[in-house]
């Protein structure tokens, strides 16, 4: 996929965030009872807003700016992050609040040669067969998680998805539905993201990122994001994204 900017989750960190499915529904008149009949015809498209963003350093404030630089409205595109520890499938139970991953050394035991060593996911789930674009039901492997997969959010290349109604479960394999609809061919054996899942988004307004600059440096902002479903839908076509 081309590159994508990503959100700095360790430095941008809301006080709150809403990531909820906007479903596509085709509504027809009233029945003679008074019901307004409701046809569920997608899987819809994700919103996400951030609620309560400080801006309380000078670094915070840049990066801020250098965002809204590249963005430039709506029309530019962002992965942005979800914060769902208190629902994600950790082994060892629940977590509140931000945790930075773990981080590991190479195969034999050294680090990058700037000393740091590869983040790694708390959460270890793999994908069970080829999940198709347009697929509704995904088999997840269990590698290093909690005992119930459903409920839960995770994402691939940026693409966020939801767990809901556990159709099977056969030893650590977990056979659900999901929403919505697979945006692209996720392969075999595909790690997936649940540490910290990401979306692909756009502002939903050209002045989504507005801010001013406070004298005494404590500055809550907010910011609403809607998915990119035109990114998915070029990607497969084959077409420019």
């Amino acid at each position: 996929m081309t590159e994508i900017l990503v959100w700095p989750h360790d430095v941008l960190i809301p006080a709150e965030n809403y990531p909820n499915i906007v479903p596509f529904t085709r509504t027809g008149g009233r029945a003679l009872g008074g019901a307004k009949p409701s046809v569920r015809t997608d899987l819809g498209f994700w919103t996400i807003d951030y609620v309560g963003i400080l801006l309380h350093s000078p670094a915070q404030l840049r990066v801020w700016e250098a965002i809204k630089d590249i963005l430039s409205g709506s029309s530019g595109r962002i992965a942005v992050p979800i914060w769902v520890q208190q629902s994600a499938p950790w082994a060892g139970g629940p977590r509140v609040g931000y945790e930075p991953s773990p981080t590991v050394p190479h195969d034999d035991d050294t680090p990058f040669d700037d000393g740091t060593e590869y983040e790694q996911g708390a959460i270890s789930i793999e994908t069970v067969g080829e999940t198709l674009i347009g697929a509704t039901v995904i088999t997840l492997r269990a590698i290093a998680a909690g005992d119930d997969l459903s409920g839960v959010f995770f994402s691939y290349e940026h693409a966020l998805y939801r767990t809901g109604r556990v159709v099977s479960v056969d030893g650590n394999d977990w056979t659900m539905r999901i929403s919505p609809s697979i945006r692209q061919t996720i392969p075999a054996g595909a790690t997936l993201e649940f540490d910290i899942p990401t979306c692909l988004v756009r502002l939903v307004d050209d002045d989504g990122m507005n801010n001013g600059q406070n004298i005494n440096r404590y500055q809550p902002v907010n910011v609403s994001f809607e998915e990119d479903t035109q990114y998915w839908n070029l990607l497969a076509i084959g077409a420019e994204t």
